[in-house]
Formats: C-alpha cells, structure tokens, sequence
C-alpha cells in the first residue's frame, strides 16, 4: 500500500485526537459515556490541552516537509522557501506567505520569478514564507484544491515556528497579485490583512473582505490586460463598500503614477500596513459569498455541505447573545459559540428574519472542542459549542 503525504498527515493527526480521548480529565464523561456539559473553566482548560496535542501532532506530521522544503498532497507537490526574519514577539511571529509572479511560461521562468519574491520583501519578526506554484499555468496559485496547501502553510508555521495564527497575512506580485485577489476573499477568515501588488481582479467578489484588511497596488502605466483600469474599478469598489459599512472594508489603494508593472518596491509600503492589523476571529458582522471554490465553513458559520454553490450567500451579526440572520441562502446553519462571544452561561437566542429559530442555553462539550479542531484545523475555530438552526 502506498501511503500519501495527504493520508499520512490525517492518519498522525487522527492518532493524537484518539490520545487526548484517553487522557481527557476524569468527569469529562459519565461511566456510561454520555457526555457531560463542561463549565467554562474545563471549557478552556479542555481547548489548551487540545491545541497543544494537536500543534504536537502537526510536528510531527510535518517533519519530512521541513526537512525537504516541499509540501506535497496527493500528487501535487509544492517546494517552499521562508525565512524567520528578527527576533519572536511575545505573542508569536507573523508570517506573510508571499506569492511570486510568471504564470503559462516555461517552468525555468516561474522558477526565476520564485527566487526573485525571496528577495523583495523583508518583515520584521516574522516568517516569510514563498510557496513555489504546483503548476505552470496563469491560475498557479489559485487553482482548484490549492487551498488546503495554504491551510497546511499555516498550521505548520504555526506548530513548528510558533506563528500567532491571528497574524497571517497574504501578498503577491504579478500572477501572485491574481491570487490575492481570488485567495483573499475566499480565505478571509484566515487572513489578517491581504495586499494585492500587480495582479488583475477578474471577476471575483470582495464582498468577503468585510473584515479582512486589503491593500491594492497597480502601476499607473501597467496597461496589459487593463491592468490599471480594473484596478482603479476595484479601489472605488472597496471605498463604496466601506462607505457603507463604516467599520468594514479597511483597504488602502494605490495607482502609482509613473510606473508600469515594475512599480520598484513602492508597494514595499504593504509590509508595515498589513503587520498593523490582526485578524479577529469572532466578527461581529459576517458577509460570506461562496466564490468558485466551495468552503463549508466561514468565522463562525458552518452551511450544508450538499447545498454550496458559487453564489450563495450569508449575512449574520452576533450582538451580544443575540445572532441576527439576516441573510441565508441554504436551509440550516451551523453556529459555533465560545466563550469570547457570548455568555454561554445565559440563554443565546437566534434570529432570522425577526422569527426565533432558537432560545436557550448552548451547552460546552469536550467532543465538540475536538471535532471542530479537526474540522477547521485553526484553534480560533475550535469552538466548545455549536448551535444548527433550520432557516428555511
């Protein structure tokens, strides 16, 4: 039997999910096996013994991709190149995953351009990590499944570099800035802040980037593809979203004047502006439009696997314990709650539409600090309760 880098990283993972259960703290579990709700306190004291198990299981799982530089899943193979760039804060390095330019040119090329984003950007007291593309082709890095590779980027820095998983932040130049466009959005819950440097939108959404921090970068003279033009749609965009919802939509944009592609590391500026800003878990408001890569989970919100599609939206706001649904393209939700949200002690009360879907007490529970770690793989989003609403 062949074993890939992919079922070997869950078969490690999986293991120490089944030791945790052995070493769960007595009283967590009746004798019969029906599981008791937990306090706050063993709530908390639950999740720290988690996230320790699991950040030693990624170790663990990752030791052959540190020791090779390449991250391979399935039969996609991704060689990596970072960093660790001054001293480590108290609360833990950033890392800024840095995105190379090339594209449908020979592979030499994208490798020349890969060696090239090593040099361009220097952020203090972080790891700065250049993923080489997987493939040669205009989408490298933003082609279907690739986002499980900037999953497993993160939680390895963050198990094996001590990365702050609050202070994640994405830049790309060129066919890396296109990935910025596409990445940001339809990971923003994982990202502190993006910037986007040379790269053209498409036609992806930036509703998402509701709290994601974004920056946009384009050389006045950077006519190929308008480039330049589509830039400047983008940055009124973002300043009619923000003028609409004054605490969202954070951006700054730049059409440099006198400059073509090459914009000669003006947008170096990206660095200290993005390192201002650290990603908040537990918005208080949530836009989620689902772009052409599917994801089930978005902060706080969880939708039905079998009912994704490009499209589909939800908008929700957490007020206190009350979570207002405002908008909901599918026929239940999931809503994970912790303590930093709500007063799970009191009653939590569902909203949607002015009709209560839900009202009482959302209990704690060690299996659902556990199954959610697994799910979402982030500690922000191991949540030690979740409350399902049928919405429609």
């Amino acid at each position: 039997m062949i074993i890939s880098s992919n079922m070997k990283f869950n078969m490690i993972f999986r293991w120490w999910l089944a030791v945790i259960l052995l070493v769960m703290p007595t009283g967590i579990y009746a004798k019969d096996k029906s599981e008791r709700a937990l306090s706050a306190q063993a709530s908390q004291q639950m999740a720290a013994m988690l996230k320790e198990a699991w950040k030693d299981s990624l170790r663990t799982a990752f030791a052959e991709t540190l020791a090779s530089q390449r991250l391979q899943i399935d039969t996609l193979t991704m060689p990596l190149h970072s960093e660790l760039i001054g001293d480590e804060p108290a609360d833990g390095r950033a890392l800024f995953i840095s995105l190379h330019g090339g594209g449908g040119a020979p592979k030499a090329l994208n490798d020349s351009q890969w060696q090239n984003q090593w040099r361009l950007y220097h952020p203090a007291n972080s790891v700065y990590l250049c993923p080489r593309a997987p493939v040669d082709a205009w989408n490298m890095h933003f082609i279907g499944g690739i986002d499980d590779f900037y999953r497993r980027i993160i939680q390895m820095a963050v198990a094996c570099f001590n990365v702050n998983p609050n202070k994640v932040y994405l830049m790309g130049y060129s066919a890396g800035g296109d990935a910025v466009w596409r990445m940001a959005p339809r990971m923003a819950d994982t990202w502190a802040a993006a910037s986007m440097m040379a790269g053209h939108p498409g036609d992806v959404s930036l509703l998402n980037l509701r709290n994601t921090p974004f920056m946009i970068w384009c050389g006045e003279q950077d006519a190929a593809y308008d480039r330049n033009k589509r830039c400047q749609e983008r940055i009124n965009e973002m300043d009619s979203l923000h003028r609409a919802d004054a605490d969202g939509y954070i951006f700054e944009g730049h059409i440099v004047k006198g400059k073509g592609h090459w914009m000669d590391l003006e947008d170096a500026a990206a660095v200290e502006w993005m390192a201002r800003h650290e990603r908040n878990p537990y918005p208080t408001k949530i836009v989620w439009r689902q772009e052409e890569e599917l994801h089930q989970h978005f902060y706080w919100l969880t939708a039905p696997k079998e009912e994704l599609a490009r499209g589909k939206e939800v908008r929700a706001e957490l007020q206190g314990n009350t979570i207002n649904i405002l908008r909901c393209d599918y026929t239940e939700l999931t809503i994970g709650l912790n303590d930093e949200m709500a007063d799970l002690d009191k009653p939590v009360k569902i909203v949607h539409q002015g009709r209560t879907l839900f009202k009482g007490k959302a209990k704690r529970h060690a299996s659902t600090l556990r199954n959610t770690l697994a799910e979402r793989g982030d500690p922000a989003y191991m949540f030690p309760t979740q409350v399902v609403v049928r919405v429609n």
